[in-house]
């Protein structure tokens, strides 16, 4: 995919050029030669906001013991390794 890139001031002067190159690809906008902006078409946006880390945060509380007893188990077997190589 292509990259083509306008400067701020670009933006008034092509502004229906840089909308026709966004609907194909996406157009980063640079101000003072450093990249500040960029601009892509809707469904371009809709995958990139569909792939988006969905993680939640969660308490200890929340856990199954199971779970729980997992990690405990895990930060035993990192710090014995870690005394291991002192």
């Amino acid at each position: 995919m292509s990259e083509t890139t306008y400067s701020t001031s670009d933006l008034s002067r092509k502004s229906g050029d840089i909308i026709a190159d966004a609907l194909r690809h996406p157009v980063t906008i640079t101000q003072r030669s450093k990249p500040r902006l960029v601009l892509l078409n809707i469904e371009d946006y809709r995958k990139l906001i569909a792939r988006a880390d969905t993680r939640k945060g969660g308490t200890l509380e929340a856990m199954s013991d199971e779970l729980v007893a997992e990690i405990e188990a895990a930060i035993e077997d990192y710090a014995s390794e870690d005394t291991e190589n002192e």
